[in-house]
């Protein structure tokens, strides 16, 4: 029994692994065709490039592997029911259950890849993929420019920009105020703000602060004035792919402080911070889906089964992508956005592993 548990293991890694190093190629490929112009264009160094495009191959396949994986499944073990083998092993008084424990050692194998590719790999992969594409591949597009940007400091400090570019380092319409003992001590306004990297200094423009006194307020006016904040730049306005880049620990962090801060943004971030841990579930799900589908001999042979199973994956990536922008856009739950496809899908294979037992 340990040699089919050792040959369907190997078939079920080599096959996986195979159709990565097939595609990956294939998308550096075109990727690099789509993008050859702009970075001639703008002289990109080649060791930039060499290590865009293996951040790009980890990115994109962390991104694409419950596909890849759903797709080698079925490629296989179809192979083996086309030949019969399955038949043969059943055949032998094997149960459908203990048929299955290989392929559920190999999905455990992959799920701990994915983990901790989501965990450590792929954050770092994603840094450098959008930094590369930004710096660039999207030249003279907005990183990220927010309207109506209301934060939460710290305990005791609030700001306000109508508007703000990360591009540019630069807000229009800024006010802070300053809260002490539930009563409001100061407030600064300005037509504009804007960061000088240089120094590390905020530049305001039309400068006026209104200290609050007991009987008289103090006002201070210039029109312009350098100074200092307690907060960074990323703090006012993060970058759109900010969670993506940060490690598991870091980004429980960030989203702790966002929310403080009341971020609009939360269900982004909490959307990435739940996927790290719903992708290698999906693993084990659609290993069991693929198995279900593919263990059966057919008269259309391996294309049905492939059809079949691509149809079944491109509805996963349906249903995942359509609750993710509900979570990013509205007030639905990330929680649900990200686990209800498991568990539409987990349902979908009990129920198919009970009619392949039978």
């Amino acid at each position: 029994m340990k040699i089919l548990d050792w040959y369907i293991l190997k078939r079920y890694l080599f096959t996986f692994f195979m159709m990565l190093l097939l595609f990956i190629p294939i998308g550096i490929t075109v990727h690099l065709a789509e993008k050859i112009g702009k970075i001639l264009e703008n002289e990109v160094p080649f060791e930039s490039v060499m290590l865009y495009l293996l951040d790009f191959t980890i990115y994109f396949a962390h991104l694409l592997f419950p596909l890849f994986l759903f797709l080698s499944v079925i490629w296989f073990t179809s192979k083996l029911a086309n030949n019969t083998e399955i038949i043969a092993f059943l055949s032998s008084g094997v149960s459908f259950t203990r048929f299955l424990k290989p392929y559920l050692i190999g999905a455990f194998i992959v799920a701990v890849l994915a983990l901790v590719l989501g965990l450590y790999l792929a954050p770092k992969a994603s840094q450098g993929f959008n930094d590369f594409s930004y710096k660039y591949l999207k030249k003279g597009r907005k990183i990220s420019e927010d309207q109506n940007v209301f934060r939460q400091i710290n305990d005791n400090d609030f700001i306000y920009v109508s508007s703000f570019s990360l591009k540019n380092k630069q807000g229009s319409n800024f006010a802070l105020e300053h809260i002490k003992d539930n009563k409001l001590a100061f407030k600064i306004n300005a037509s504009s703000i804007k960061f000088i990297e240089k120094d590390s200094t905020y530049q305001l423009t039309n400068y006026t602060k209104r200290t609050i006194g007991e009987f008289d307020d103090i006002i201070e006016t210039a029109p312009k004035k350098d100074t200092l904040f307690t907060f960074d730049i990323e703090d006012l306005t993060p970058v759109i792919y900010i969670a993506e880049t940060l490690s598991y620990g870091d980004l429980k962090d960030f989203i702790a402080k966002e929310e403080k801060r009341g971020s609009s943004n939360i269900g982004r971030y909490q959307l990435v911070l739940y996927r790290k841990w719903s992708l290698p579930v999906s693993v084990f799900i659609l290993t069991i889906i693929a198995v279900a589908v593919s263990s059966v001999k057919r008269r259309g042979g391996m294309g049905v089964n492939l059809a079949v199973g691509i149809c079944i994956a491109m509805v996963f990536v349906f249903f995942d992508k359509i609750f993710g922008v509900m979570a990013e856009q509205s007030d639905f739950s990330p929680l649900v956005a990200v686990w209800f496809p498991n568990v539409i899908f987990g349902i979908l294979a009990a129920y198919l592993l009970q009619k392949a037992k039978r």
